[in-house]
């Protein structure tokens, strides 16, 4: 059976038991911070298991990608650890529990995939009789097949969890280790865990504790890699179709046979597994970085082009794995196929990146294990690995890898050290610059009633807030923050800044200067009371700042128009990853692979200017999240939604949830202008642009700047490229002129200073002032009276700017005579208030005092004077 058949036969068989066949869901976790990427089964219905949301249906069956890195160290030295894998799941929400989830495990496997009942094995958790109970009397086990063991009790972080009941299959002895007390739960291959029936119970917070849940659940893992490797007869998951087609691939490419070599079968299991690993990552949207999932995505990449190294493979081959995953998972995955392009493209980018990195990086620390070596030193210090780490971007887990394999040590807590000191300095200088006011616990306040309301002029201030408590006034020149019971201020968020503008009572006026929001959803309304004095029960009258916000809406629209040219002109894959909507201007981050050019910059602003010019309303509809994937709008991930919704629709043209201000009419925003485009990551770019009154603004200072060049160029603006072009020619010219009078007077300088030589022991002295603006065109002088001399020793001084040079060469018949031009420069430059020194051969120094180069050298000659052997 193959694996894609085993995965189709297992879900058939649990749809056939009334469970909801869902396709797997993606490796990002949606709205769970707990998580960095999916790493079981049941990870994205932890909303169901603790009852905060109603599951589509109660019974749920999927085949899960899951990525794991815990073990990572493993992979390929062992026949089953894997970074990514599929797991099989059947989930029960409060509907059945121990009884039907161990009668349709112990069916679908003796039954559906026919394995021997006899060779089947039962853990359960120790304290677990009721689960015992379950497998002797209703399956029909001899109690010696039922083993209870204390760690069978499940859970990955906080979350549902409870006790497991894992079956376990004896694969024959001769996969064992030959120990007499060889038994299930041996770290051997013989009792392989094959299906692990998690009974969950309990719902565990973020400091341990454990709440009993309201109904239970039943949450079933089963490796489909390794149900495949009984069927298939196979001594590893590698060896399985689900992974062995990029074994074969590698092998070709590195030109090994497989089964050959234990140090050459690593490296292909390696190599099999984070191949696979990483084209299912990149397919599900994550992207190469330094931080987060992005930077297991670079790490399990890395680790597969060092493995591809150890076997003499130095030339580009991840594009490859691309073509056999997509191969593998044609059927359960078409997404991967589909996206293929893409793939390659972002595997070729950061594999020729790494290359680069990887010989840079090899070679200083092979440098640093030398130099252990010869020092008997086991252990390298962990500043040299975090600079290897930081400066060359060698991950700090392969540095420790080529340690151990070295047999010596990482100082890593040394290393975690200066990686917080990074972290703290990074927190520093990303912090804000604007003023801030701490909000106090106002969960003992009643403010289930507020609202936000865009027409809304009048309000009642609930709360007034001074130094982060709550006040009952506040006076002219003090900062607070005002809560109110209606508002129409945006607050900040989404990428959008949050609005301003006045707040008046009776007797007192604030300058709203941003508005915010609290984790619940309260807005708060920092500002400074610039009249009077506020207190809490003021009514008060509201002016948001309509001249800014406007500026606002039509910079965010645009956002939404942008995202939709981008996808239009480099591909699906340009994905919204971050945005910033101010009123100056907007900036859009987007998934790509390369830099974008001029061309399609030009073709990216003229869609979206078309789409405003052609006068399409924009319409907010506010609905539920599911209905809004129905209509096919886009969220951005990362943002949080709630049940209902609002979706921005504009046209046929772009469908997003978002909860920002926009214009009412394409119209409203004018004209987009793009004014800048560049890479901020690893397959990450950013376009910067201005629309409305900014754009137009932004236009005439261009025009301003045109303008003046062409009045300095004495030219009129639509001439001024071919003007440019021919001062540029002119001034080439000029330039070579200049060369070649600077060389003439170069060589009459050379004359003249070889007619005042002096001869002391058979050394030719030459020294001298000269005209030279710099130190290179010092050297190429000296080079000039060096070569004319038979044995003999130059010394050239100059004034540049205010400093002194100092350049001093050597024939080497005049340094076999005791001439060492590095001291003759450097007692020159004492002279004139300087330091420098070099070879016996040729120095050069520095001085600061220009009324004295000729005492200076005066004092280099007689330096060589007295080095001179008789």
């Amino acid at each position: 059976m193959t694996g894609n058949e085993l995965r189709e036969k297992y879900l058939q068989f649990f749809a056939s038991k009334d469970h909801l066949v869902l396709p797997s869901y993606s490796l990002i976790p949606e709205n769970d911070p707990t998580l960095l990427l999916i790493g079981a089964g049941m990870a994205p219905f932890k909303p169901f298991f603790t009852g905060k949301m109603k599951p589509p249906h109660p019974r749920i069956a999927t085949s899960q990608k899951c990525i794991r890195t815990g073990d990572i160290e493993n992979v390929g030295r062992t026949a089953r650890h894997h970074t990514f894998f599929e797991m099989l799941g059947n989930f029960s929400f409060g509907d059945y529990f121990k009884k039907e989830a161990i009668a349709w495990a112990w069916e679908f496997l003796t039954v559906w995939l026919r394995l021997p009942a006899d060779k089947l094995w039962i853990t359960i958790y120790t304290d677990d009789d009721e689960a015992f109970a379950l497998w002797r009397d209703d399956i029909g086990l001899p109690p010696e097949r039922i083993v209870r063991l204390k760690e069978n009790f499940w859970e990955i972080g906080p979350g549902p969890c409870g006790p497991c009941s894992e079956i376990h299959i004896d694969l024959g002895e001769e996969r064992g280790c030959g120990k007499p007390d060889c038994a299930v739960g041996c770290n051997c291959d013989r009792y392989l865990e094959i299906w692990n029936l998690v009974f969950t119970q309990f719902d565990r917070d973020e400091e341990g504790n454990y709440t009993p849940l309201a109904k239970k659940n039943i949450d079933t893992g089963a490796g489909l890699e390794r149900i495949a490797s009984v069927l298939q007869n196979k001594r590893s998951n590698f060896e399985t179709d689900l992974l062995f087609p990029i074994i074969e691939y590698m092998s070709t490419v590195a030109g090994v046979t497989y089964g050959q070599a234990v140090k050459t079968d690593v490296s292909l299991k390696v190599i099999a597994d984070h191949g696979r690993s990483m084209v299912v990552m990149i397919a599900d949207g994550v992207l190469p970085s330094n931080e987060g999932r992005g930077y297991v995505l670079r790490r399990i990449l890395r680790r597969a082009v060092r493995h591809a190294r150890l076997m003499g493979v130095n030339k580009p081959f991840l594009t490859g794995i691309v073509d056999v995953v997509a191969e593998i998972f044609a059927k359960p995955y078409p997404d991967i196929t589909d996206k293929k392009d893409y793939l390659k493209k972002v595997v070729q980018t950061e594999e020729a990146r790494f290359n680069e990195t990887l010989v840079q990086g090899m070679e200083l620390l092979n440098q640093h294990i030398e130099e252990l070596k010869k020092s008997g030193i086991k252990s390298l210090d962990g500043n040299t690995a975090f600079k290897l780490y930081d400066t060359y971007g060698f991950p700090w887990e392969l540095t420790l890898e080529i340690l151990e394999e070295q047999e010596m040590s990482l100082d890593k807590a040394q290393f975690d050290r200066a990686m917080e000191q990074q972290r703290d300095r990074a927190r520093a200088a990303r912090q804000e610059n604007e003023e801030r006011i701490d909000i106090p616990d106002l969960s003992g306040l009643a403010l289930e009633g507020l609202s936000c309301d865009p027409n809304a002029d009048r309000a009642k201030i609930l709360v007034v807030l001074k130094d982060g408590k709550i006040a009952a006034e506040v006076f002219q020149g003090e900062e607070t923050a005002l809560i109110l019971d209606v508002t129409p201020f945006y607050a900040e968020g989404g990428g959008q800044v949050g609005d301003t503008g006045i707040i008046c009572t009776a007797v007192g006026k604030v300058e709203i200067k941003n508005t915010k929001k609290l984790p619940d959803g309260t807005v708060y309304h920092l500002g400074h009371v610039i009249e009077g004095s506020i207190h809490q029960g003021d009514i008060a009258q509201l002016a948001v700042n309509t001249e800014r916000k406007n500026d606002i809406r039509r910079n965010h629209t645009a956002t939404h128009l942008l995202h939709t040219a981008l996808k239009q002109v480099l591909g699906l894959h340009a994905n919204q990853a971050g945005s910033y909507v101010g009123q100056d201007r907007l900036r859009f981050d987007f998934t790509h692979f390369a830099g974008v050019s001029n061309n399609e910059l030009d073709e990216i602003e003229r869609i979206v200017n078309k789409l405003i010019l052609s006068n399409i309303a924009v319409a907010v509809i506010e609905t539920t999240q599911d209905t809004a994937k129905e209509m096919g709008a886009m969220a951005l991930f990362g943002e949080k939604y709630g049940d209902n919704v609002r979706v921005i629709v504009i046209g046929d043209d772009s469908k997003e949830l978002c909860g920002g201000a926009h214009v009412s009419n394409t119209s409203e925003i004018g004209f987009f202008k793009i004014i800048s485009e560049a890479g901020i990551g690893a397959g990450l770019r950013r376009i910067e642009a201005v629309t409305g009154f900014g754009a137009i603004d932004y236009v005439k200072a261009q025009e301003e700047i045109m303008l003046q060049a062409a009045s300095t160029l004495k030219t009129r603006p639509d001439e001024l490229p071919a003007k440019a072009e021919s001062t540029l020619a002119h001034i080439k010219e000029l330039e070579k002129e200049i060369a070649t009078l600077t060389t003439r007077m170069a060589k009459a300088a050379v004359s003249e200073l070889l007619t005042a030589k002096i001869e002391v022991g058979g050394v030719e002295i030459v020294a001298g002032q000269i005209e030279a603006a710099d130190m290179e065109t010092l050297r190429q002088t000296a080079d000039m009276i060096r070569d004319r001399l038979t044995s003999g020793v130059v010394i050239l001084g100059a004034a540049a700017n205010d400093k002194v040079n100092f350049v001093a060469m050597a024939t080497a018949s005049a340094v076999a005579k005791g001439i060492h031009a590095g001291n003759i420069v450097k007692e020159a430059a004492k002279v004139s208030g300087g330091g420098g020194g070099g070879k016996p051969e040729m120095a050069q120094a520095g001085g600061k005092d220009t009324t004295k180069i000729e005492e200076a050298l005066q004092a280099a000659v007689n330096v060589s004077k007295s080095q001179i052997k008789e």
